[in-house]
């Protein structure tokens, strides 16, 4: 699969408020798909699963299994990669223009 293609699974992923809490959850910590489903108390456990494995073809959530628990890793080098090709370069000139009116302002 080309980078492109990468790049678009990462932001299709993200693009859905769920997902990006599912995220949020396993920032700190791996969590069980039963422990991640009982945070959704709206949706069923087959929609949550849906949603994990949106993250899990993008890359974004690594899945190990235990006997029967199925234990949900946060992968954050898509977002990295994501940030490094579409954030940071803009972050920096944004810095740099910065930088540049404060100079002009006290000059």
């Amino acid at each position: 699969m080309s980078s492109i293609d990468r790049q678009e699974r990462v932001f299709k992923a993200l693009a859905d408020a769920r997902r990006r809490r599912l995220l949020d959850l396993l920032k700190g910590e791996r969590r069980s798909t039963g422990d991640l489903c009982a945070r959704f108390p709206d949706l069923d456990r087959c929609t949550v699963m849906q949603h994990l494995r949106v993250l899990e073809r993008a890359g974004l959530v690594i899945v190990k299994r235990e006997g029967r628990v199925r234990w949900n890793y946060l992968n954050a080098l898509p977002i990295k990669e994501v940030s490094d090709r579409w954030i940071s370069p803009y972050a920096a000139g944004a810095v740099d223009l910065m930088a540049r009116v404060k100079r002009d302002l006290k000059g």
